[in-house]
């Protein structure tokens, strides 16, 4: 049990001291590679020409790191952006069919005034939060036809629209800002 215990001292002594040991003064003969020799050879023009190449190309090369680091970071941002962008659809394209089952629940006739006007405010509040985050419904009744943004699957002979308006929306459409998330499902005059 002694030993044991002396060993541990000795390690742990051992370990202080290199510690506390300071670190050796780099030497330009250990610790620096040096390419360039001291002698009388490093005056003349050709030598001079070879180290200027060699400083152009060697800044050169830094040129380019800096061009090629600061592509990356401006493409990373890019992608970063479009990827938050690409997820913010898909999961509000994932809600929609919450949201219209909510208007086709407050169309439904309900005899409990205070149930609809419980549901109608959670509907507002659903609303209110998709805008907070831009996402906005197509008002696409009475605007002109756009392939776009409106999915028209009948046309129809109506005289109180114009050709080529919309005249009855089945189903709104929705943007995130100028994205199309959903399509408006719409009939379109002759």
């Amino acid at each position: 049990m002694k030993t044991i215990q002396t060993e541990r001292t000795m390690t742990m002594s051992e370990n202080e001291e290199k510690i506390n040991k300071t670190p050796e003064e780099p030497t330009p003969d250990k610790d620096m590679d040096i390419d360039v020799e001291i002698n009388e050879d490093n005056s003349s023009p050709e030598r001079v020409k070879e180290l200027e190449q060699q400083l152009e190309e060697a800044n050169d090369k830094y040129l380019r790191l800096c061009a090629e680091y600061d592509n990356y970071r401006k493409r990373t941002a890019r992608e970063k952006t479009e990827c938050y962008g690409d997820a913010t659809v898909k999961c509000i394209s994932d809600i929609l069919p919450v949201l219209d089952s909510f208007e086709r629940a407050l169309e439904a006739e309900c005899t409990d005034e205070s149930y609809k006007n419980g549901m109608q405010m959670i509907y507002n509040q659903f609303v209110e939060g998709l805008k907070k985050i831009g996402v906005v419904d197509m008002d696409a009744l009475g605007k002109e036809f756009d392939p776009n943004i409106h999915n028209a699957i009948k046309t129809e002979e109506k005289e109180d629209f114009e050709e080529n308006t919309v005249c009855e929306v089945f189903q709104k459409g929705y943007m995130l800002g100028d994205r199309v998330i959903r399509h408006a499902v719409v009939a379109v005059a002759n």
